[in-house]
């Protein structure tokens, strides 16, 4: 089951602000709607909650009136975009291999789902279950991720015309519905018990121009290695998006954070010093931050900002962030607002 408070890798946040800009929308002000801190995205290792960035995906659809705007995200996917295991799947030695690895290694990207590869009568299908995710991701976040997939299939095969045979989504059909006639081009089931694509079995084991064996191992070891990294820091960082997806309530308490993570109180205190900090540090530092990431917005207002922060009001947070940067909400805009 996907944990509670699941997280994926900013990369994809990074690829919906450059649709967003590309569309010349404010990809600034939709990330500070959505209780995200666009500096993580200069962190190849940061991670958002997906129940931020599911907001993120909302307003971006919103804002664009592009029900499609998962398609044009994957657009935006390049090899880099994953790191290491992009260049793994592109040194695999056939389409199966890929898959396997996409499967190994999904929790690098998201933690939010749990893939499947199973064999059918006709060929293979790949599938992406959401159904144990206490906040599940977007209807476009899928569709942003089956269209990679089948972008990625088509650039180890060096084959443009290559369409799985069959695409189900558990989303409503989209008023853009010829976008996804020209990304798949396949069969589409709107509506359908799963999300998934149907592949013929053949393809998948034909040898790729680009397999290399030792680059892709290579690129598996770093891809383990940061894997391993993500579960040693898990606890810290799911406290900490625990505590963004809450804030908008007030103030969270240890208690309402652990409940969110399904954990006693106790167990989540001995947890977090374990990994050398405390409940009310890691609180005190994601507010500051965000604080500071909405302050370089001149639009959201200081009021705004308090509220998206769980202050009870302005001059709580005024209070607050004198302690954090020894001045003002406003000096400290001021200031980042001369430095650009």
């Amino acid at each position: 089951m996907p944990p509670t408070t699941a997280t994926a890798l900013t990369s994809w946040a990074k690829a919906i602000r450059k649709a967003l800009d590309a569309a010349g929308q404010d990809s600034a002000r939709l990330f500070a709607e959505a209780g995200l801190d666009p500096a993580l995205l200069d962190d190849p290792s940061a991670r958002y909650p997906v129940a931020a960035t599911a907001r993120l995906w909302r307003h971006a659809v919103a804002a664009t009136g592009d029900d499609a705007f998962g398609l044009t995200v994957a657009r935006h996917v390049g090899q880099t975009t994953f790191h290491a295991l992009g260049y793994a799947l592109g040194a695999s030695a056939t389409l199966h291999e890929a898959f396997e690895r996409v499967l190994r290694y999904f929790a690098v990207v998201s933690d939010v789902a749990e893939l499947g590869f199973d064999e059918t009568p006709d060929g293979w299908r790949f599938s992406i279950r959401t159904d144990g995710a206490a906040t599940p991701p977007a209807d476009e976040a899928i569709d942003a991720f089956l269209a990679l997939i089948v972008r990625l299939c088509r650039g180890l095969l060096g084959r443009r015309e290559f369409a799985p045979r069959l695409v189900r989504l558990r989303r409503a059909a989209p008023r853009h519905r010829t976008a996804f006639e020209r990304l798949f081009r396949a069969p589409l089931q709107f509506s359908a018990d799963e999300n998934a694509l149907y592949l013929d079995a053949a393809v998948l084991h034909e040898p790729l121009d680009g397999a290399h064996p030792e680059l892709a191992r290579h690129n598996d070891e770093i891809v383990q290695r940061y894997l391993e990294r993500l579960q040693r820091d898990d606890i810290v960082a799911r406290v900490r998006a625990a505590i963004t997806g809450l804030l908008s309530r007030g103030e969270p308490g240890a208690a309402a954070v652990a409940a969110a993570l399904h954990v006693s109180e106790r167990s989540l205190q001995r947890r977090l010093a374990e990994s050398g900090t405390r409940y009310s540090t890691l609180l005190r530092d994601t507010r500051h931050q965000l604080a500071c990431s909405y302050l370089r917005d001149p639009r959201a207002s200081i009021g705004e900002i308090a509220w998206l922060l769980g202050f009870g009001d302005q001059s709580s947070f005024t209070r607050a962030f004198r302690r954090w940067e020894n001045c003002s909400p406003s000096a400290y805009r001021d200031r980042s607002a001369s430095r650009s």
